[in-house]
């Protein structure tokens, strides 16, 4: 590497090109695709979420993708350990790192640091699962509130992943998450100059991309991947078993919604989940994510030299 940045960072929500962007910038800049996606780590649905394909995988080295089994909780913890090992390999090569996906977490862990946070044990998260069934994730927040009111004020009160996390490390440690996020450990590009790129198309557009998108996975086999994974019989909160599609393809495939009902609710969910990945970057990122449309970022891409 000629030491102008250490990697290129591609952001933005789901099917806004990303993948597309990464491969061009691959080829021109002799670079390795590292996966920042917490979706796409998984082998159990390449289709459903859209990794890229074995033909796209042949035409540059691509690290993280599909290389986790989705009965493993995939922590961002895990995953800063894997990327920071795949950047390393990748500068011992002198190629260029390009990460890119949509998981904003992943992204802040790797240019900001991660959280000192206790593991908790498998019997404490094990017996806060078992007070949460049945009970909505407001009942959860609600609960939080009373023990950690200014953690709860942090969680979106619908975000029942986040509300139970919190709720485990109280259980475990007798201390808020909060008072473990306060400290951070460096990422493995913290400190290191990168060129970082949001793309963000058109908003109807987007609509768009992802209906006709969430059809081309269904064309492409996603139901079958789905009922494979539904024959695992793993546990519901496993984030392999919340990928966008798979809940409502899981409840067609049970008998309780139609093909139809099931696509538009998938469908219905990316939306609201690409909306959600917009609004946290917004807020979230820095300033120096250069926030372009995915025409003009790849019009970049093809034009540029080595940056």
């Amino acid at each position: 590497m000629d030491g102008r940045v250490r990697a290129i960072l591609i952001a933005g929500p789901t099917a806004s090109g990303k993948s597309a962007l990464a491969l061009a910038l691959a080829r021109r800049h002799d670079g390795v695709v590292i996966n920042a996606d917490s979706m796409q780590v998984y082998r159990d649905l390449r289709r459903l979420t859209a990794r890229p394909s074995p033909e796209e995988e042949a035409e540059a080295p691509h690290r993280l993708y599909g290389t986790v089994d989705g009965a493993v909780n995939f922590s961002v913890g895990h995953y800063l350990a894997e990327a920071a090992t795949a950047l390393r390999e990748t500068w011992a090569a002198g190629r260029l790192p390009i990460v890119v996906g949509g998981t904003g977490l992943y992204f802040m862990g790797l240019t900001e640091g991660l959280s000192e946070i206790p593991p908790v044990p498998e019997a404490v998260r094990a017996e806060i699962r078992a007070g949460a069934e049945g009970r909505g994730t407001p009942d959860l927040h609600a609960a939080l509130a009373r023990r950690d009111p200014d953690g709860a004020a942090r969680l979106d009160p619908n975000d029942r992943l986040r509300v139970l996390r919190a709720l485990e490390v109280l259980a475990a440690t007798g201390r808020p998450i909060a008072a473990f996020q306060a400290a951070r450990r460096p990422g493995p590009l913290t400190g290191l100059p990168c060129r970082k790129l949001f793309l963000a198309p058109d908003r109807e557009a987007l609509r768009a991309r992802i209906d006709a998108r969430f059809l081309a996975m269904m064309a492409a086999g996603a139901l079958d991947e789905v009922r494979a994974l539904a024959g695992r019989h793993l546990d519901s909160m496993l984030p392999v078993m919340r990928a966008h599609g798979v809940p409502g393809l899981i409840a067609h495939l049970h008998g309780t919604l139609s093909y139809e009902e099931a696509v538009a609710r998938g469908q219905a969910d990316t939306r609201r989940y690409a909306k959600r990945q917009v609004t946290w970057f917004r807020h979230q990122a820095g300033a120096e994510w250069a926030w372009l449309t995915p025409e003009a970022a790849m019009a970049e891409a093809c034009a540029s030299g080595r940056p």
